[in-house]
């Protein structure tokens, strides 16, 4: 008799070790093509499927599940699960998983090349050298923000968060952080006496704030005009974790007008289109929100997602499951 092998459909072409371990088990089908589905043709392509990994571009929602009559388990080729109604799997009996831990260092030191970009304005200076402007060394030339000894302020002291911070350790920064929790961060004040304080407290005082908040109905829009006014007028703002945490065209006014020095970004509120304005302004950093491309971050998140799927759909226990219950 022949082996009945789970069917799992993948959203986007992932690293070949990932797809690999779930090939070894499962019959796999992939889109072909290296971009997001549309909604369409995403309820279409799951409607046999038992497994799906999908990216943060999937709504897995209600109407995703009942396109979806054989799922056994979903997995998310991320850290963030904003896309994923929880509660609503969690209705249904359908485990949901995550990809964390894997990406932390990858995002950490992604973070700090924008925050040393923007505040060194790397990313101008290329663009004149590049463009055979430049006429030679002066004392006034793009003059940027000294970084050693500066305040880092840490927005969400998650595992990304926490990374961050402690790779600050070189450049002797006093570090301030926030705890939506009000759990204090054990680590951060062990190594670094890192200070625990209010979101305010922290605009105020801090040169650099580096945001690693998830994404949740408390945190959309958390940086905006009137919280960017708090912040001083030589800070930088650093943002790798969700897009929607700034409000964009507030952000863009504020760089525009002086309210802040500058800002790297790695996410934006509505990907991948950028807010008006925003790509003119010499003092932002824009990165296609390649905080976890590397080749050993990227590999580490398939097999992860991969090995998420697995156990859901042969018997065992996800590594990273978000809803732990269903599986009881």
């Amino acid at each position: 008799m022949p082996e009945i092998r789970p069917k799992v459909y993948v959203t986007r072409r992932l690293p070949r070790e990932g797809l690999d371990l779930l090939a070894a088990s499962c019959d796999v089908a992939v889109n072909p093509e290296d971009r997001p589905l549309t909604r369409a043709e995403l309820l279409a392509a799951v409607a046999d499927a038992e497994g799906v990994i999908g990216l943060l571009t999937e709504r897995i929602d209600a109407a995703f599940l009942d396109a979806a009559p054989k799922l056994r388990g979903y997995a998310n080729y991320a850290v963030g699960f904003d896309n994923i109604d929880v509660a609503e799997a969690t209705r249904r009996g359908i485990p949901v998983s995550n990809t964390p831990d894997v990406l932390t260092t990858a995002t950490a030191e992604l973070a700090w090349a924008l925050l040393l970009a923007a505040a060194r304005r790397v990313v101008e200076t290329d663009a004149v050298m590049r463009s055979g402007s430049w006429t030679g060394w002066g004392p006034l030339q793009f003059l940027g923000a000294d970084v050693t000894g500066r305040t880092l302020g840490i927005v969400g002291a998650g595992r990304i968060g926490t990374a961050m911070a402690r790779m600050s350790r070189g450049f002797d920064m006093p570090v301030l952080y926030t705890s939506s929790s009000g759990r204090r961060n054990e680590i951060l004040e062990r190594e670094l006496k890192a200070e625990l304080v209010p979101f305010e407290e922290l605009l105020a005082r801090s040169d650099f704030v580096s945001v690693h908040a998830p994404l949740t109905p408390s945190t959309r829009h958390l940086f905006r005009a009137e919280t960017l006014r708090r912040m001083k007028p030589t800070a930088i703002l650093v943002n790798t974790a969700r897009g929607p945490v700034v409000k964009e065209d507030d952000l863009a006014e504020a760089l525009r007008q002086g309210v802040i020095a500058g800002a790297g970004l790695d996410v934006y509120e509505n990907e991948p289109r950028l807010a008006e304005g925003l790509a003119e302004l010499k003092n932002v950093v824009l990165l296609p929100h390649v905080g976890s491309a590397t080749f050993d971050a990227r590999r580490d998140m398939a097999l992860l997602a991969a090995r998420n799927l697995l156990a859901m759909l042969l018997g065992g226990a996800p590594p990273t499951c978000l809803n732990p219950e269903v599986l009881r």
